[in-house]
């Protein structure tokens, strides 16, 4: 070695070493984090470096790895030797070596809320698809100093800043830093209270946002969420919100959130309140999931998959929540909560999907489907998202009504949480059906076997009537017989993008990726589609034609009858006294304003 100081001193006794990145961006439209690792009281042999996958939260192995470059690992001015063990993993040699500084470069263009984005307006990042873990200390403090490019970006984390120490903030362990995403920039920022609790909200980019009125209906959204789980966990909550072209999502941590919603949909009410529903569902989830876990998820292992069963509660529960928060907070009323919820059913009662996928399967099969859909999805598997939000639902309604309305899914929330989210101890599935068990006063098992590890139809009408309402399935008048596919413009032909299983275009051999040519010899396009279809009987037999990889056919299909497109949940004609009193003690109005 060309320097004593990287030379670990004999006298020095052995300790965990002091871990400090540091993230800089001098060129940020090269899309190029600069990161340096500085590792001091090393004592290994070898250095062992892993980048995560994944993010807690986005289930699906991402491989951050492909986005790092210009890897390199000194010891004072000698570079040390090192080789790629896998694909996400580094070994460096470190013999007798006291300070290691690892180099290396992150590409960062993606804008989402799960990656990292670099350019001249701002710089974010998520830790997980930045920073190396050491695995012997994942357990370990680590500190992270930010060297913005201009003097007039700021930045924005939950984490807390070291004093003294121009930005420079400080995790608890590794779960705790990949847990922290950063924002630097020149974002507009806005500092509120809520329930004694100091809060932030961190806006970048341009739109039609009034942050003033969006904080005051975040101060309701907490106060309604605070009230079911008997306070906040916290001391300092950063909300952040990336204003984009197009994209809508979030991604929940313990002590902040990342939204990121279409630019100018602010305006418009009906688009507002959807962009509350996504702050009441990524705020539900510093409870449901970040500290209420299951037992999957209660260790989390930075390699791989980590499976469960149970993000149909983690996630749809949560997403149940988002639809009824709002109106709570009084953001909406309960005509809207009950409009948006049959938009929910639509979802789910039009996905052939539903017939195939058992809920909890969908849960464990995250990493392989949600994320990854292709064109033989929706005849193949279903969201834990749509269908938990639903067996929520239910389970909510089977719950009051069992109860005489003195209980809800509040309870099992507030129960679970008792007993395994403050803890942070991972639940199982089988602790959790125990825990609606018990406050339903019911026997479950059924339930379960039934419309979470099967896949019978949800009997929406069971759970809705003793509250007066029953699902209604419409047809609109104007739709043209079933076919059952659909087919989309694109890269210059009009393509059938999805065909669906058991449907008169399937049976009759029609695929996905055919090129759609004509209707009975004459030329039809995916537009006119349904508008040519108007002009056939159910019953009747077309002759579709066809490019099946390139080669020209003509497929006869037999139509069949309307399927219906939309199911509304409606007030069920001359209600009895108890389905009246059931309704309003739920959501507080009269079952007959439904009708009015």
């Amino acid at each position: 070695m060309t320097e004593a100081t990287t030379i670990r001193p004999s006298n020095l006794p052995r300790s965990t070493p002091k871990i400090h990145f540091q993230v800089a961006m001098p060129q940020p439209s090269s899309h190029l984090f600069e990161v340096s690792l500085q590792i001091s009281g090393w004592s290994g042999s070898v250095l062992d470096l892993k980048l995560p996958v994944w993010t807690p939260g986005s289930y699906l192995v991402r491989e951050y790895a492909k986005n790092l470059q210009d890897f390199s690992v000194q010891a004072g001015n000698t570079i040390l030797p090192w080789r790629k063990l896998a694909k996400n993993h580094w070994q460096v040699g470190t013999n007798g070596v006291y300070e290691v500084t690892v180099q290396y470069r992150i590409f960062a263009n993606e804008l989402s809320v799960r990656t990292n984005h670099l350019d001249c307006s701002h710089g974010y990042f998520n830790p997980a698809a930045l920073c190396f873990y050491i695995p012997d200390f994942t357990e370990q403090e680590i500190t992270i100093t930010i060297i913005p490019p201009q003097a007039d970006w700021q930045v924005a984390t939950p984490l807390p800043v070291v004093p003294g120490i121009e930005n420079t903030f400080v995790a608890a362990d590794f779960d705790t830093l990949v847990d922290s995403p950063f924002e630097v920039g020149t974002h507009q920022f806005y500092q509120f209270e809520a329930l004694g609790k100091f809060h932030e909200l961190a806006i970048w980019g341009k739109g039609n946002a009034e942050p003033e009125r969006m904080i005051e209906d975040i101060k309701k959204i907490i106060e309604v969420e605070a009230g079911i789980f008997g306070g906040l966990p916290y001391e300092r909550y950063l909300f952040l919100l990336h204003l984009s072209p197009s994209a809508g999502g979030g991604l929940e941590h313990k002590y902040a959130c990342s939204l990121i919603y279409p630019r100018f949909n602010f305006r418009k009410q009906e688009k507002y309140e959807s962009f509350m529903q996504l702050v009441a569902h990524e705020f539900f989830h510093l409870w449901n999931v970040k500290r209420l876990r299951p037992k999957g998820l209660e260790k989390f292992d930075y390699d791989r998959e980590n499976y469960t069963p149970s993000l149909w509660f983690s996630e749809g529960t949560t997403s149940y929540y988002d639809l009824q928060i709002p109106m709570r907070a009084g953001i909406y009323d309960a005509q809207t909560f009950l409009q948006n919820l049959s938009k929910e059913v639509t979802l789910l009662q039009t996905k052939p999907g539903r017939k195939v996928q058992p809920l909890s399967e969908s849960s464990f099969d995250a990493w392989i489907k949600l994320y990854r859909r292709d064109a033989n999805s929706d005849n193949c598997q279903i969201s834990y998202y749509l269908k938990g939000e639903l067996v929520s639902f239910l389970l909510d309604l089977l719950i009051r009504e069992r109860q005489g309305n003195e209980r809800s899914l509040d309870d099992v929330m507030r129960y679970m949480w008792e007993n395994f989210g403050k803890g942070e101890i991972g639940f199982t599935g089988e602790q959790l059906q125990e825990a609606i068990e018990l406050v339903a006063g019911k026997d479950l098992s059924d339930f379960f076997a039934s419309y979470i590890d099967g896949i019978e139809e949800l009997p929406f009408d069971e759970y809705l009537a003793p509250f007066g309402l029953r699902l209604q399935a419409d047809i609109d008048a104007n739709q043209p017989p079933y076919i059952g596919l659909k087919a989309k413009f694109q890269n210059g032909k009009q393509k059938i993008e999805f065909v669906e299983f058991g449907s008169p275009a399937q049976l009759a051999g029609v695929s996905t990726d055919d090129e759609l040519l004509a209707i009975d010899g004459m030329r039809v396009n995916a537009d006119q589609l349904n508008e040519r279809l108007k002009d056939y009987q159910p019953g009747d037999t077309i002759h579709l034609s066809i490019f099946h990889q390139d080669e020209l056919q003509t497929l006869p299909i037999t139509l069949t009858e309307p399927q219906p497109n939309n199911y509304k949940i409606v007030a069920v004609e001359n209600p009895d006294r108890t389905q009246q009193q059931n309704f309003q003690a739920w959501l507080g109005i009269p079952l007959e304003n439904l009708t009015n």
